[in-house]
């Protein structure tokens, strides 16, 4: 009897050790990735330092204003919203210094409340659409009536937009955003601004794993994608997309440039753009002497299932959908930035294979103490120490990196908490994509349909929510 115990216990360690060999080349593999991006960035901040800024001076938003601007449409889709849009409104026709925007809010016939929110704000730049089916239906549908609304605008007064600004029922917009994508379009014909997550002092770790991976991706792996050639794809929010080319996408489709079957259209559209030979790119300014960034702020779901929910729809649409609609398009640097964008899934496998690798020899270790007799581990060899310790170095680094974008946007409060916050972001990413597997192998097998799921909405002020 306790010679097979003894054999099971040693095939049970030697399974530990091959899933251990497995598990960490894995980690290897997209660490070495990860450290690619951050080489390529450090290398371009490095070059541009010692060329381009000695040379030129810094812009910013009011060095780069025009005399004669150019009017811009504003589309916000609100499904839902009414806790929230009056609010947003308000704050952006009060808080943009911008002479000439017109914003088209995209409601439904069976919201009756966010049409109320929307028609008591008594201001000429709102113009309110109503879709029409009910709600909710994609967020592209919406955006597909508000695309048809501002094109009937145009031919009504005679005077085209020269860019469409996509926007969030809880953005806070920056007041020299516009005069930023004035500037910009159609030079750049995607502009994507940061988007910066609000600290939520009641959800420090939930809420506040988003403050980590915006500030990390949306101050290096954009400018990375933009520096390789790949297209930029828009977050949605704080993007300028200039009119013609939007024009072009929506004729080659049919006459709506965004698919109203798209769980996420502002990430594809990225991708259009760059097969129409537009270019695209992040742009980190300056407002003034003040040293604000001219970003997009708001609030980020602050609970457990309210961050699930958006991360799981994100990865349908960008991982699972996206993979079915998109392929793989021509050009290294797209294909390299759709591997990366698409290992999420991978990732969440390495993330509960490691975890589960760890709780497994702590368990041997817990048994060897508590029975000293047991036969010790098999020996991992050289090369699997080494491939060890090399990953603990990888991990150190990404921590590290992941703390100092926070720490640069955020303070070095929320620069420490990062560290401990990482945990945080594994479970929250490993368990959206398995629920995105499950909701997606529902959707291909003709039990579910994808809909408009938006999360959690609030804007700074209102103390308010809604699912």
């Amino acid at each position: 009897m306790a010679e097979a115990a003894t054999l099971a216990l040693t095939f049970w360690q030697l399974a530990v050790r091959e899933l251990l060999i497995i598990t960490a080349a894995g980690v290897l593999l997209s660490g070495l990735d990860d450290l690619f991006i951050d080489a390529v960035y450090f290398a371009r901040n490095f070059w541009r330092r010692h060329t381009v800024y000695r040379r030129h001076r810094r812009a910013n938003a009011e060095s780069i204003r025009r005399q004669d601007p150019a009017p811009i449409a504003i589309i916000v889709p609100a499904w839902d919203e009414a806790a929230v849009i009056g609010t947003m409104l308000t704050d952006l026709v009060t808080r943009l210094d911008y002479p000439r925007f017109r914003v088209f809010v995209g409601l439904y016939p069976n919201d009756p409340a966010g049409q109320a929110a929307v028609a008591a704000i008594a201001d000429h730049h709102i113009q309110p659409v109503i879709c029409d089916r009910p709600g909710p239906t994609t967020k592209a549908d919406c955006l597909n009536h508000l695309w048809r609304a501002l094109v009937a605008h145009e031919t009504r007064s005679g005077v085209p937009f020269k860019a469409i600004v996509l926007h969030d029922a809880e953005d806070v917009i920056h007041p020299q955003e516009l005069w930023v994508f004035d500037a910009l379009v159609p030079r750049l014909a995607l502009v994507q601004l940061p988007v910066l997550p609000l600290a939520d002092a009641a959800s420090r770790w939930i809420s506040g794993h988003y403050l980590d991976e915006f500030a990390e991706s949306h101050a290096k792996d954009l400018v990375v994608r933009e520096a390789l050639g790949a297209a930029v794809p828009s977050a949605g929010v704080a993007t300028a997309i200039d009119r013609q080319l939007l024009g072009q996408i929506a004729v080659a489709a049919g006459g709506e440039p965004f698919d109203a079957e798209c769980l996420t259209e502002d990430y594809e559209l990225g991708l259009r753009i760059k097969a129409l030979g537009g270019r695209g790119g992040l742009v980190r300014l300056r407002s003034g002497d003040d040293r604000i960034m001219v970003a997009t702020r708001e609030h980020f779901p602050a609970s457990f299932d309210a961050a699930l929910r958006q991360k799981t729809r994100w990865l349908i649409g960008i991982g699972l959908a996206g993979w079915d609609r998109l392929g793989w398009p021509a050009g290294l640097a797209d294909r390299y930035m759709l591997v990366r964008d698409r290992k999420a899934l991978l990732t969440a496998l390495l993330t509960v294979a490691g975890y589960g690798v760890a709780g497994l020899l702590l368990i041997g270790s817990v048994a060897r103490f508590l029975l000293p007799g047991l036969p010790p581990p098999p020996p991992y060899g050289a090369g699997l120490v080494a491939l060890l310790w090399f990953n603990t170095a990888l991990l150190t680094w990404r921590l590290l990196m992941r703390a100092g974008f926070t720490a640069h946007a955020y303070g070095p409060g929320e620069g420490l908490r990062a560290i401990p916050r990482a945990l945080v972001g594994n479970v929250i990413n490993a368990a959206a994509a398995f629920a995105a597997a499950r909701r997606y192998r529902a959707f291909l097998s003709g039990d579910a349909r994808l809909v408009w799921d938006k999360t959690a909405h609030r804007f700074p002020g209102t103390g308010t929510t809604v699912e």
